[in-house]
């Protein structure tokens, strides 16, 4: 039995994660971690019923619980914090917030290493969204004039999306630096082409309404290739997140990508 606190749990996804938790015979949900929390025990609140699972206001308190499993669905300017804390204390981070940097996250990696304690910062936990960047960096050694258009909830709040990122790291991996368009082109609005990654270019869209989905567009002489995934509901997600909890089990350092626990 894997046993597991949940930081950020009165958030969508949080909620969500913290019910997969309960719901997964392999797991023990033993404590969820929300600073502004007024209840103490998740049986307070009407929708997780009779569960007797204490609620911390303070990360430090928690440890008392022995936690195997830090799952992280809070706000960027604590995760890394978070994330840190987990490692320092043997605690296995399975991290869905998104907002590290390239020197966070090589922080991060060099001190599970240090202290040989297996984590996981995923952009995206669904396996579909996975496959998506996966097919694209293999797309984009034939294509390598592409744009990523990546739309979500107007409530999420760093631009563009950690997925959006990753996949262009990924795309970078086998595509030289090329910058697309028309080298005379004027933007005659500022931000009307996108974010530029070496080239290529990130589109961001914010509406209510939608989860999260992106479309990675190719284009070539006469022909287009789009490759596209959608969520259409956060339990998506929740396939990759128990992965994670698993797998970092069997880890001694901090893995950036579900792709490459698959």
């Amino acid at each position: 039995m894997i046993k597991i606190v949940v930081a950020g749990f009165n958030g969508r996804m949080g909620s969500t994660a913290t019910k997969m938790v309960l719901a997964n015979e392999a797991f023990q949900l033993v404590g969820v971690l929300d600073p502004t929390e007024t209840k103490t025990n998740l049986n307070e609140l009407a929708e997780y019923g009779q569960v007797d699972v204490p609620i911390f206001t303070e990360k430090e308190a928690l440890l008392i619980s022995q936690p195997d499993v830090w799952i992280d669905f809070t706000m960027p300017e604590f995760a890394l914090t978070h994330t840190q804390f987990a490692l320092e204390h043997g605690i296995r981070p399975v991290v869905g917030t998104t907002g590290f940097s390239e020197a966070d996250v090589a922080f991060l990696t060099k001190l599970s290493r240090e202290k040989e304690t297996g984590g996981l910062i995923a952009p995206n936990f669904a396996i579909g969204a996975v496959l998506m960047m996966e097919f694209s960096k293999k797309a984009a050694k034939f294509f390598p004039d592409v744009e990523i258009i990546e739309l979500h909830h107007d409530k999420k709040l760093d631009a563009p999306s950690g997925t959006a990122i990753k996949t262009a790291e990924m795309i970078s991996e086998v595509r030289n630096p090329k910058q697309q368009g028309n080298p005379d082109e004027v933007e005659t609005l500022a931000g009307a082409r996108g974010a530029d990654y070496e080239g290529m270019r990130i589109h961001s869209v914010r509406l209510p309404g939608l989860i999260a989905h992106q479309q990675v567009q190719f284009g070539g002489e006469g022909e287009g290739l789009t490759i596209r995934h959608d969520s259409f509901d956060r339990s998506s997600f929740m396939g990759g997140v128990a992965l994670g909890c698993k797998e970092v089990m069997k880890r001694n350092e901090l893995i950036y990508g579900l792709e490459n626990l698959l």
